[in-house]
């Protein structure tokens, strides 16, 4: 689980944070609609990557209904970067026969301004997953304030 590299929590309180994923992943495998707020998936992924100290890439798989089938951490990089290959996004998306995605990265920096990188590869995940058949939905970026949303910026 994703909260585990991080080091500047209490046990205690990494383990009240597992819990509430527990409880918001059952919520959204169980409430397909209440996933399609981009509120819940913000709160989702502030838990998941919002005090992470080196950048991760996940990826959140989803069925015709918009319902989470798996919550999946992909790549785990560096305090800068991390490198994703979409190849690997699309084999996970036909090994879960998911009919659309969200990827969401984390900066640990705490700024959440999409560099052209992060511009160019969701991009490229977007023509990939179109050659199987399955739709990227947005891309968030996950800062220490605040979470962006591709999709509310207009980028797809």
């Amino acid at each position: 689980m994703a909260t585990e590299y991080s080091t500047s929590r209490t046990k205690r309180q990494s383990a009240m944070i597992r819990g509430a994923l527990r409880v918001l992943e059952q919520e959204l495998r169980d409430y397909g609609p209440s996933f399609r707020s981009p509120n819940s998936i913000r709160s989702f992924l502030r838990l998941q990557l919002g005090n992470q100290e080196r950048e991760m890439f996940m990826c959140l798989f989803l069925n015709a209904q918009n319902q989470l089938i798996e919550a999946r951490t992909m790549f785990f990089g560096t305090l800068t970067q991390t490198t994703v290959h979409p190849r690997e996004v699309a084999r996970a998306a036909l090994q879960l026969n998911a009919c659309s995605l969200i990827v969401a990265h984390n900066h640990p920096s705490g700024q959440c301004t999409p560099s052209q990188a992060d511009k160019d590869l969701t991009k490229t995940i977007g023509e990939t997953l179109a050659l199987i058949d399955v739709r990227l939905l947005d891309h968030f970026i996950v800062g220490q304030n605040e979470i962006l949303s591709f999709a509310e910026q207009g980028a797809f």
